[in-house]
């Protein structure tokens, strides 16, 4: 009877925690996260009014997601979570101050993957769903597919009972005057977040509005896993920031964890090796993190708000190089 009863405990604990034993066991309590909110260019001389609103929000969104990994909570959440803050502050291009279509519309993007099985869920195109991250996790939990679109993923919110909005209500006037002069933001505003938590477990996710001025049903790199989006537990997580079409063609978040796989690459010499030799100059940057917990944060823009926290007690913002 006690070997049952233990043996069904160990299938109780196994069902609990989202990795296996092993990961359990070697895991340690130790966990890192990134974060970005964009690649681009941000002039040195901004004021700093505008600097110091950056690096309060990036400082609020870190400690969110530090606090949710201490808790021993997953990694899924705190992307989860980190990027749902994104999506309500309207300083990013996602969510809340998406930018604007050709036609003066909104076509909000979203990603999320789970490393330990490589489960992804992605919404691209919606126009009423608030957090669209939550929807992406969603499509990933409650779904058998991984990809919705349009006005499908604008229905599946609602059978999910997800907050919906008004296109409207995304409408911010700096968004809106960039579109009217049509004028390129200066930073892309994708927001992005990867970690690692107590258990050994990487997810990584991440949201966009897309492009000023975009043709209505353009779709870029932030909800197509392998391109703006990538996990695996034996390698590393990626997000990715900057000129979508270019990280489709080169398929940047999955090539930075193929290097680590095939070729034995560390984080930093992938990283590397992609961003500054495959990507051409001031096209965007990544954010990643490895099964070890080392991190990168690399770009080859003048500029990339990011930030990363890790249980040894790193809690660190930045905007410029």
């Amino acid at each position: 009877m006690m070997k049952i009863i233990s043996f069904i405990t160990i299938l109780i604990l196994f069902d609990f925690y989202p990795h296996n034993i092993d990961t359990i066991a070697q895991s340690g309590g130790r966990y890192t996260i990134v974060i970005h909110g964009g690649a681009g260019y941000i002039s040195p001389e901004i004021s700093k009014e505008v600097k110091n609103a950056y690096l309060n929000s990036l400082k609020v969104a870190l400690k969110l997601g530090k606090q949710i990994l201490s808790e021993g909570r997953t990694s899924l959440d705190a992307v989860e979570q980190v990027i749902r803050f994104f999506e309500n502050d309207s300083l990013f291009n996602a969510g809340k101050g998406a930018v604007f279509t050709s036609i003066g519309t909104h076509e909000l993007d979203a990603s999320i993957m789970n490393g330990i099985d490589l489960s992804t869920g992605a919404v691209a195109g919606v126009k009423t769903i608030k957090n669209p991250i939550s929807l992406a996790r969603l499509v990933m939990d409650q779904t058998p597919h991984v990809l919705f679109s349009g006005q499908g993923a604008d229905n599946l919110g609602k059978k999910f009972e997800v907050e919906i909005v008004e296109n409207h209500y995304f409408d911010i006037h700096r968004r809106y005057q960039q579109w009217k002069l049509k004028q390129q933001e200066d930073i892309k505003g994708t927001v992005g977040c990867v970690a690692i938590d107590n258990y050994g477990n990487i997810a990584a996710g991440t949201s966009t509005g897309g492009l000023t001025g975009k043709w209505p049903g353009r779709v870029g790199d932030s909800p197509l896993i392998n391109a703006g989006t990538y996990a695996d537990n034996n390698t590393c997580g990626v997000s990715g920031t900057g000129q979508g079409e270019l990280f489709i063609r080169n398929t940047v978040a999955y090539n930075i964890s193929a290097l680590m796989k095939y070729k034995n690459y560390s984080l930093r010499e992938s990283a590397q090796e992609i961003v500054f030799k495959v990507l051409p100059e001031g096209s965007g940057g990544i954010i990643a993190v490895d099964k070890e917990g080392n991190y990168a944060l690399t770009f080859n823009t003048e500029s990339m708000l990011r930030g990363v926290a890790n249980s040894d007690g790193k809690f660190e913002v930045s905007i410029w190089k």
